[in-house]
């Protein structure tokens, strides 16, 4: 009988699942933007990034800078709101996009990744699109700990293409039946599936706006709505 290989390692998508980037850009709002309006644009400007991400990766285009991306996200998001868009001037939008450099933890994301490198003694890794410098920003404000932080600029392609996840895994020499693949971010966790990785899927109410969660929730090894009961289903793929 074939025994199931043993999960040695985590791989973390960082934006969204593992931080509520929502609160930190919210905050770094104009002032004269009402929360109901700048949560919204929030949003928008989220779901619109990721289309520019898509966008790069079908066409086959190098990682470009993050921020640069964000801020071409910003101008096509705020054409949808027109009562807001000549206000945010050069310096408020700068603002905005600084905002992404630092971000808090969900609630339920350090103690989890505690329990992963503690009681489980695996290691977890950071693997998602943008810049290395942006991750280093982040690991900084939101208190987090990781073995190591692999970036689609450094990685050199962006999410979800296959090579990504296989030069993760080369570097760390793992095989992908000994890692799993931790996202909020379905177009994410099925290219890691694509190259053999177990999947987990966290909801998080700021992310994948566009997709059926129903649909969603029977892709993947484990839909979780909190990372609370991330140690146990890992302990028992």
């Amino acid at each position: 009988m074939t025994q199931t290989p043993k999960i040695k390692a985590v791989f973390f998508d960082f934006m969204g699942t593992c931080l509520d980037w929502h609160t930190s850009i919210v905050n770094s709002s104009p002032s004269f933007c009402l929360k109901d309006d700048a949560s919204n644009i929030a949003l928008e400007w989220r779901r619109i990034f990721f289309i520019e991400i898509q966008t790069r990766f079908r066409q086959s285009l190098d990682p470009e800078d993050i921020d640069v991306t964000l801020a071409r996200a910003l101008d096509i998001a705020l054409e949808k709101f027109p009562d807001y868009q000549s206000s945010f001037h050069p310096d408020a939008k700068k603002q905005m996009i600084e905002a992404w450099h630092s971000q808090s933890a969900w609630p339920d994301v350090q103690k989890a990744i505690e329990t992963l490198r503690g009681d489980l003694d695996l290691e977890v890794f950071v693997l998602a699109n943008g810049t290395t410098r942006l991750q280093l920003d982040l690991v900084r404000s939101s208190g987090l700990s990781f073995n190591m932080l692999f970036s689609s600029e450094l990685l050199g392609l962006y999410k979800p293409h296959q090579e990504v996840y296989k030069k993760a895994l080369q570097l760390v020499k793992l095989k992908p039946e000994e890692v799993v693949m931790v996202a909020a971010h379905a177009y994410d966790l099925r290219g890691a599936q694509g190259c053999g990785l177990k999947t987990i899927y966290i909801h998080r109410w700021t992310d994948d706006v566009d997709e059926d969660m129903e649909k969603v929730k029977s892709e993947f090894n484990a839909f979780l709505e909190y990372m609370v009961d991330l140690p146990f289903v890992i302990e028992h793929l």
